[in-house]
């Protein structure tokens, strides 16, 4: 494991955490939200086993990644590319969680001939058309997405997270619990804490949390990169027990885009589903093209 920090537009800075060797498959992970570049090492473990080289970004706010007010969906494609040259990975596949579903997506459709695959896991799909659906609506964002103000939305994270997030977020805006069983048995355990003691998203307090849900939410959307544009395979893995995102989400997504496939799994809840990420991406590197 190798931790960078580099260099990018606009006087900032990017970290990533490189966990595999070289002559592997590189694979950008594109975080939840909120999240970081830190990922628990069973996963890690499983992936050098299958061939491939794990590589995490903190997105702009979190980690020790540079704020990036402002920014969409789209502009943050700029990062990582920028982590792609740096590594000097040609090509790479991607997967993308929750919220990184989005940015994997717009980074394959920003650089088409340079992602021969890409997983989806519980992933969030274009909220400006899922607000206005029933079955794929979500409302465990609406303080930030509807928010006066970007410092607005950082007092509603910080009342709901903690201002350094020491906090778990457990409830919906109804009181309803937001985990569903198989997740509850995962966050009981304790192995998501363990993987990250240092509590890595929030190292720069809610600010990458607020920036993502203020890029991502009804008003924005998908508006800031073509999705139709992504032309290497996609395959979606959704648990039909996710109290978080809609399937109807997944199942979307999936209707948007060229080749795709959509994985449900009835025992599978949010977090617990990213236990099938790695046989997708070992089937999706199969369908793509890997040269050059």
């Amino acid at each position: 494991m190798t931790h960078h920090t580099i260099p990018v537009a606009s006087d900032r800075t990017v970290s990533l955490e490189d966990y595999g060797d070289v002559g592997l498959d590189p694979v950008l992970l594109c975080h939840g939200g909120p999240g970081s570049r830190i990922a628990p090492e069973p996963m890690v473990a499983g992936y050098k086993r299958a061939g491939f080289r794990p590589i995490g970004i903190d997105r702009p706010g979190y980690g020790a990644t540079s704020a990036w007010p402002g920014r969409s969906i789209g502009d943050w494609t700029s990062d990582g590319l920028a982590v792609a040259d740096y590594l000097e990975a040609p090509k790479f596949f991607i997967v993308g969680s929750s919220t990184g579903a989005s940015y994997a997506l717009a980074l394959a459709a920003a650089a088409p001939e340079r992602v021969p695959g890409v997983v989806i896991c519980c992933g969030m799909s274009d909220q400006s058309w899922a607000h206005d659906v029933e079955e794929a609506r979500m409302d465990l964002a609406d303080e930030y997405w509807f928010a006066e103000s970007r410092d607005a939305a950082i007092a509603a994270a910080e009342a709901q997270y903690g201002p350094q997030g020491d906090r778990q977020h457990e409830q919906g805006p109804d009181g309803r619990d937001i985990w569903s069983p198989p997740d509850r048995a995962i966050l009981d355990a304790g192995t998501r804490a363990a993987a990250d003691p240092d509590n890595t998203p929030f190292a720069q307090g809610v600010v990458g949390y607020v920036d993502d849900r203020i890029a991502d939410g009804p008003k924005h959307g998908w508006h800031s990169f073509d999705v139709t544009a992504v032309r290497c395979p996609v395959i979606l893995v959704h648990g039909e027990q996710d109290w978080i995102v809609p399937l109807a989400q997944a199942r979307h997504t999936a209707s948007l885009l060229r080749d795709s496939e959509l994985r449900t799994y009835p025992q599978h809840g949010h977090l617990s589903v990213g236990a099938e990420a790695l046989a997708a991406l070992t089937d999706v590197r199969g369908r793509g093209d890997v040269t050059g």
